[in-house]
């Protein structure tokens, strides 16, 4: 077996707080030229890539500039930066529960993005972290949903975030979030949810389907009120994509402020902060791989729609 080339360290430095972007040139294709690969590849446009290359954006291992022209050869790594996008910040605090040598756990508010994705890159908790901590080398360990707010694990060497991945592949971290909702009152809980969810790429709800469960939660009410509002507590045991809000909005609570569940609403507009969706991820505890320790950490964010509704609702 033809062993895999290593990967050569990038030659770029970060642009706040966000990597660059590494190409490799595969195997098995047919191309002249550098040029004609990513022009096909990055589908940014010929203008567009032709430019990156006339400018000197494009550098192999050694940090110099790649000719367009230059023949194509297979497992070549190439580096760029990515064009930032136009970004409002997300006015926030983004909170350090614990930092230690191996790992950085925050508590993330609503609205911010774990890791740089789509139109969200900069303002994303890993860019933020990087540059605020001044730790380059900072990988996130796991996600949140843009629009939950809650604990997330990052951790600060790259040579241990697998040790900390698998933690979260193998189910080994304990985790509860907190979800106000309404309240009702023939909903027998607690109870455990279990079915088949499905997220197809480009559509942007998930949805149930018949077949072997992939999906379990555990739910029960943590309060009630007056008022017809109930708070949650979810444990889930699995972790599928929009599982919570999903398995929520099957028992006929779907979880406030969801501009998905139970109905796809329109785009909310940028810099539109208001009603954030009521979903916390209120606690993780795990034992540390690689030193042992067993921690346990608590969010200490509090939902608007159960301290105060009118507020929330208002969109204070």
């Amino acid at each position: 077996m033809r062993r895999r080339r290593p990967i050569p360290p990038s030659p770029l430095p970060q642009r706040e707080g966000v990597d660059p972007v590494r190409v490799r040139l595969p195997a098995g294709e047919q191309w002249a030229t550098v040029g004609e690969h990513l022009v096909r590849r990055l589908a940014a446009g010929a203008g567009v890539v032709d430019g990156m290359f006339a400018a000197g954006l494009i550098v192999g291992a050694d940090g110099r500039a790649v000719p367009a022209d230059t023949p194509y050869a297979p497992g070549m790594f190439l580096w760029f930066h990515r064009e930032l996008p136009d970004e409002v910040p997300v006015p926030f605090p983004l909170v350090v529960v614990h930092r230690d040598e191996h790992i950085v756990v925050v508590d993330k508010p609503h609205f911010l993005a774990t890791t740089p994705r789509g139109s969200h890159v900069t303002q994303t908790a890993l860019a933020r972290l990087r540059r605020e901590l001044g730790i380059p080398e900072l990988g996130a360990a796991h996600r949140l949903d843009r629009l939950t707010a809650g604990l997330v694990l990052f951790t600060v060497r790259p040579g241990e975030r697998g040790a900390y991945q698998t933690l979260f592949r193998d189910r080994l971290v304990h985790k509860e979030y907190e979800a106000v909702a309404r309240y009702d009152p023939a909903l027998e809980l607690p109870r455990t949810v279990r079915s088949r969810i499905v997220k197809e790429r480009g559509v942007l709800a998930a949805g149930e389907v018949g077949g072997e469960p992939n999906a379990v939660t555990r739910v029960e009410l943590a309060g009630q009120r007056p008022d017809g509002l109930g708070r949650y507590r979810l444990v889930p045991g699995t972790g599928q994509t929009h599982q919570l809000r999903v398995h929520m909005n099957a028992l006929g609570v779907p979880i406030l402020g969801d501009p998905l569940y139970p109905v796809v609403t329109g785009p909310v507009p940028a810099g539109d902060f208001r009603r954030p969706l009521q979903l916390l991820a209120r606690k993780l505890e795990f034992t540390d791989p690689v030193t042992g320790v067993e921690h346990r950490f608590s969010s200490g964010r509090t939902l608007g729609a159960w301290s105060s509704y009118e507020e929330w609702s208002a969109g204070q």
